[in-house]
């Protein structure tokens, strides 16, 4: 565990086979917080052995980035809850500098803004698809975004407040989408990212990333959604 001071969080690790990763993303999971592998079908011992290292395991038998990620959501319990994939390629040590953001008042929802660190981090067809993205969002939002990564922090009441929607890969976009829509503060900051461990089963190929793509396009020709801001 890694030792942190500050408001303490929940942390969503969707998960689809990362057996090798897990051992040192759960020891980089800040200290007092917890994590919450959300297992989406693996046949590797996923499951089993992020509950030995002492993780809650939720089971979401929907495939999709997106049904993992809010059957973590609904799950968690903290004020705060961060999102960051397991498979090695970000560090959840940075996790408390996103949640202090936001308890300070600085964000609503604080995203990593990933910064390849090594060879092989980022596919330039994964770059080019996170680029193209941001632009439309951009166009659909006003937000200057650069990334659309995957680590982000948030209240869980605001995350719920949202109604998001989508299963796939369009909801890491929904997300930041429909936090635009309702008024609330969108950040990004630097965060390290690294070669994942293991295959990738979205932006290590071109038809991964077309799809994620896809969806996210999809997610963008929607309509604004109505205003609904928590009551702080």
């Amino acid at each position: 565990m890694t030792p942190t001071h500050g408001p303490r969080a929940d942390v969503v690790l969707p998960c689809l086979d990362e057996v090798a990763a897990l051992p040192s993303v759960l020891a980089r999971i800040p200290d007092g917080w917890r994590a919450i592998v959300v297992d989406n079908g693996s046949t590797d011992g996923s499951a089993e052995l992020a509950r030995s290292l002492g993780a809650t395991v939720v089971h979401e038998p929907r495939r999709g980035f997106g049904a993992a990620c809010h059957a973590g959501l609904l799950a968690a319990d903290a004020e705060y809850v961060c999102f960051c994939d397991c498979d090695g390629s970000l560090d959840p040590a940075q996790l408390p500098d996103l949640v202090r953001q936001v308890a300070d008042g600085q964000s609503d929802l604080a995203l990593g803004r990933r910064r390849p660190q090594g060879r092989g981090a980022w596919p330039l067809h994964a770059r080019a698809g996170n680029l193209a993205l941001a632009r439309m969002l951009r166009h659909r939002t006003g937000l200057r975004l650069h990334d659309l990564g995957p680590m982000r922090a948030a209240r869980r009441a605001d995350l719920l407040a949202l109604g998001l929607t989508d299963r796939r890969s369009g909801y890491p976009l929904e997300m930041v989408v429909r936090a635009a829509d309702a008024g609330l503060r969108v950040t990004e900051t630097d965060v390290p990212y690294r070669p994942r461990t293991g295959k990738s089963k979205v932006t290590g190929t071109w038809q991964g990333t077309w799809h994620a793509v896809r969806d996210m396009r999809a997610i963008l020709r929607q309509p604004p959604a109505p205003r609904t801001r928590v009551p702080r």
